[in-house]
């Protein structure tokens, strides 16, 4: 994969929360951090801590309630719902635990499919596709649906899929959670080299100590704002 530009990332006094049964429940709670482009971050915490919410929130698929976020130097606050689509397509990748990889379609056209929204031809895009999968050793299961493939197989399809547009912010929600420790370790190996060799900024969010430990940088989510840790 070629090299692309990584964006800057500024989070300013972040807040996010959430209405239920008429309570509101505060999860963020003025989170603050400035991410330089092309660093790797992990963001570690206990399960309900928040991580999870502020990397969406970060990617634009929530709204804060209050703050701002900044991508190479962008007000995302100041974006219609249009433009956050086009954003989210051309310059953020997303990698969850779960693939969800369209079931009935080949890992080809899973691949493409961010290219084909954005509007290229379609030789192009599965040109591209077929790139990506070379990238992550799957250019001999191109044609499979994902019912085919082995559980580390599908996610490195999933992570293909989020680098193919080469995005300059990729975010990873517990990439690797769902996969046996073994398996684990040899995707998280490939997605940190592809990673380092197209130059993007990465968070990436987990629960396991082991994970964070490959990272050279670590935030600790506590009581709703953003700490340095070792």
């Amino acid at each position: 994969m070629s090299e692309t530009s990584g964006l800057s990332v500024s989070v300013v006094d972040l807040h996010r929360s959430y209405f239920k049964s008429g309570l509101e429940i505060s999860v963020l709670r003025g989170a603050n951090v400035e991410i330089a482009a092309g660093e790797q971050v992990v963001v570690v915490g206990p399960s309900g801590s928040g991580k999870s919410t502020f990397l969406h929130t970060l990617g634009t698929l929530e709204r804060p309630t209050a703050g701002r976020i900044l991508l190479g130097g962008r007000d995302v606050g100041e974006l219609s719902e249009m433009e956050l689509d086009a954003l989210r397509n051309s310059s953020i990748g997303f990698v969850f635990q779960f693939h969800h990889l369209l079931p009935e379609q080949s890992a080809l056209y899973n691949v493409a499919m961010p290219l084909l929204i954005r509007g290229c031809p379609r030789i192009e895009a599965k040109s591209e596709a077929n790139r990506a999968l070379d990238q992550v050793g799957l250019g001999e299961r191109v044609s499979h649906l994902p019912g085919e493939l082995s559980g580390g197989e599908q996610q490195r399809v999933a992570i293909a899929r989020a680098m193919v547009t080469r995005p300059g912010l990729l975010l990873a929600d517990e990439p690797t959670g769902n996969l046996d420790p073994k398996t684990a370790s040899g995707v998280l190996d490939q997605f940190l080299a592809l990673h380092q060799e197209m130059g993007s900024t990465l968070v990436i969010v987990t629960h396991s100590q082991a994970l964070a430990r490959r990272f050279p940088r670590k935030l600790e989510v506590v009581n709703g704002e953003l700490q340095e840790t070792t």
